[in-house]
């Protein structure tokens, strides 16, 4: 499975996808998650301090994987994978170090064509934490081109639910065949508001995360989640469940 993960900036999208990385390696899995933010911290959500994760290596700006280029994806992951302490592989795709240093979108290629490849020899799941916005939906012929699924983060706002309906429709042009928003950041009332929400704009609703202390706390203090919490578990479960009813 190849897992997309988005949304607008702040509705906590990194945090999202290492526990979803973390969850899916905790049943088993092997999983391979690519780090596509320009300023990357996802390795920090899976278990790296600071140093550790500026020293993951990135992805060469030429790298083409298959068929057009001269890698293949065990190449990708022998050499630039590191394993996290949540037995997640980390890559990271696309880091911004100088001012002035040109677009990202050589990065935003090779995560395309690693995505292309079959997986199998290398990941159960592959997931892909994209930087915020929508234009990793346009450039380079769509980074997230050859997903399975597209998962939109979500904060309960309207400008977030509109949002994860604009990605929806890019994400449909694309062709990935599945696309759900997951709510974040809940408190009492709110998973009624995504409901209601998402049911107008058509955004199917997979979950919804409620707000945790514990996830501030990690923040600021520069380490990952000790714990997944147990809904996320249950994120799981309706995504095995709807990828199954749709074959």
């Amino acid at each position: 499975m190849k897992l997309g993960v988005v949304g607008k900036g702040g509705v906590g999208k990194t945090t999202v996808s290492a526990l979803l990385a973390r969850a899916f390696a905790a049943r088993g899995q092997r999983v391979l998650a690519i780090d596509t933010d320009s300023n990357p911290n996802l390795g920090v959500s899976l278990g790296l301090d600071q140093q550790q994760t500026d020293a993951v290596p990135v992805l060469p700006r030429s790298l083409i994987v298959g068929a057009a280029g001269s890698a293949t994806a065990a190449d990708v992951v022998r050499d630039y994978g590191v394993t996290t302490p949540s037995g997640v592989t980390l890559l990271s795709a696309i880091r911004v170090t100088d001012a002035g240093a040109g677009c990202t979108c050589a990065g935003h290629a090779s995560v395309r064509s690693l995505l292309g490849e079959v997986m199998v020899g290398q990941a159960d799941v592959t997931l892909v934490d994209m930087e915020a916005g929508l234009e990793h939906l346009s450039r380079s012929g769509g980074t997230l081109a050859y997903a399975d699924v597209l998962l939109v983060v979500m904060e309960p706002s309207r400008k977030s639910v509109i949002t994860a309906a604009r990605t929806k429709a890019l994400a449909a042009e694309l062709g990935i065949p599945l696309v759900f928003g997951i709510g974040n950041k809940a408190r009492p009332g709110d998973e009624e508001f995504f409901t209601a929400l998402c049911g107008g704009f058509d955004v199917p609703l997979l979950g919804v995360l409620p707000y945790d202390d514990a996830v501030l706390d990690a923040d600021r203090s520069g380490a990952a989640l000790s714990e997944v919490p147990h809904a996320v578990d249950a994120l799981l479960e309706a995504i095995a469940a709807r990828t199954t009813v749709a074959g």
